[in-house]
């Protein structure tokens, strides 16, 4: 057995662990970190006098990608889209799959009227028009006497 002469100043568990933390490449390079990772896009949600509006940003996605339903006073959103890319040359050929979607759902408030919501896609962005119910609308204020 022999001994050898190593240099141990104390930092060496941390001069390791920030040396992993720093190598990028192989953290990047690693898709099964990435794996199972699914990501809804934010909303962005405004309420106007007569109406609410959510939008989404999807970019990327096509109008058919999406489905939009209500049930039980719940909306959800959900899309889905499969890409499939061939190339092919004299000397290789190359062949990639893409599958991504998601699924967001709100919960609707009482004053919406849900048999008139309308959804548009243009630029990247669904947009949901949830129009409200008339006499969430009408803005007529009752003075209340006090006995």
């Amino acid at each position: 057995m022999s001994l050898v002469k190593s240099k141990n100043n104390g930092l060496q568990p941390m001069s390791s662990l920030l040396t992993d933390m720093l190598d990028l490449d192989r953290f990047f390079d690693n898709d099964s970190f990435f794996k199972g990772i699914k990501k809804a896009p934010s909303a962005n949600i405004k309420e106007k006098d007569n109406r609410f509006e959510v939008e989404l940003a999807a970019p990327g996605m096509d109008k058919k990608d999406f489905k939009v339903e209500i049930a039980n006073n719940i909306l959800t959103v959900s899309a889905e889209r499969k890409d499939e890319k061939n190339e092919e040359n004299e000397s290789y050929t190359r062949k990639e799959f893409n599958y991504s979607s998601f699924t967001r759902s709100f919960e609707l408030p009482a004053s919406v009227n849900a048999d008139a919501i309308k959804a548009a896609y243009n630029n990247g962005i669904l947009v949901l028009t949830l129009p409200k119910k008339k006499e969430a609308t009408a803005g007529n204020k009752k003075a209340i006497q006090i006995d």
